[in-house]
């Protein structure tokens, strides 16, 4: 188990940067703003872009009642002395595509971002959204050069809250009284484990049959691309925003929650040197703990062949860096 020093210090990070104002982003900046979180800075390469959700957003601010400043700019300038930077620039999936698929444009993009945010903030914690998830998190880990701590991807609190919706559905209850975790990259190998997921506290293996439960599983596998397969143009943007402002609440308010997300590994599941889904404690110092639990010998094969394509596809991401 890792851990960084407890400390009794609340922190107060107040001002949140959005770089990339796409549909994630700029829901995400939203999210914040109305929750009346923090300042938030929206940043995009489109010049006017940003600065008219910005205003849009302000425009609101009387009926939403929140006092909270937001700009929108195109200048990393604009983003000094962030609390928390998000990064959500990269191309969406299309259909057909899969995450990996975006490896080569994305990549570049997360490491030119992460270069000039860290510029500017050198006390940030980043947090990645950007697709191939694991991948990009470890390049812009390795690009920042902050502790691990401060660096983390968004994916595990998305594909467990996918998978609790598959089961309320599937049973008829309140997704409220339903608990899931998934581990594991952000993508086709991820590791639903149900024997963690529950409804009010009572395991799914008691409330479903076998078969059920991995068609569920399925579904969450490929929860992604079943929206990118339904719109056609684009992918999912309102629960990934949601999720990711799970996280920077859990940060801002230093809540210590227990939540699924990309961490490094130093040990942890017999993994090294790698960002993958596990659970950790999230606070006001980034990743407090990563949470090493019980995982059957089945459990612990799948998150490793997962991690074995995460580490692939980092290789690969570095060579095609090196050659661009």
């Amino acid at each position: 188990m890792t851990s960084t020093p407890n400390s009794s210090i609340l922190c107060q990070s107040r001002r949140v940067s959005v770089i990339g104002g796409g549909k994630v982003g700029s829901t995400l900046a939203q999210r914040i703003f109305e929750k009346n979180l923090a300042d938030v800075v929206l940043l995009d390469i489109v010049e006017g872009m940003p600065q008219g959700i910005a205003l849009d957003l302000m425009e609101a601010q009387p009926i939403e009642r929140n006092d909270r400043q937001i700009i929108g700019t195109n200048d990393y300038a604009d983003t000094v002395g962030s609390d928390i930077v998000v990064i959500t620039a990269g191309i969406p999936r299309k259909p057909g595509m899969t995450r990996d698929d975006l490896l080569k444009i994305n990549a570049k993009i997360v490491v030119e971002a992460s270069e000039k945010a860290i510029a500017q903030s050198p006390d940030a914690i980043f947090i990645l959204v950007s697709n191939p998830l694991d991948v990009v998190t470890y390049l812009s880990w390795k690009t920042t050069k902050l502790p691990p701590n401060r660096v983390m991807g968004m994916a595990g609190v998305l594909d467990s809250a996918r998978f609790q919706t598959f089961i309320a559905m599937e049973l008829g209850v309140s997704p409220r009284d339903v608990n899931a975790l998934v581990l594991g990259g952000h993508g086709d190998l991820m590791v639903p484990l149900p024997r963690y997921s529950t409804v009010n506290g009572i395991p799914i293996t008691e409330l479903m049959d076998a078969a059920t439960i991995e068609r569920l599983v399925d579904r969450t596998r490929n929860g992604g691309g079943e929206i990118v397969g339904l719109m056609k143009t684009g992918g999912a943007y309102f629960a990934p925003a949601s999720s990711t402002c799970l996280m920077v609440e859990a940060i801002i308010n230093n809540q210590s929650r227990q939540l699924p997300a990309s961490a490094y590994l130093q040990g942890e599941y017999g993994l090294n040197d790698i960002f993958i889904g596990v659970p950790i404690q999230l606070g006001c110092r980034g990743v407090e703990k990563v949470l090493e639990i019980n995982l059957t010998d089945a459990e612990r094969e799948a998150l490793h062949t997962s991690a074995e394509s995460v580490r692939a596809n980092i290789q690969q991401a570095w060579t095609l860096l090196g050659s661009s």
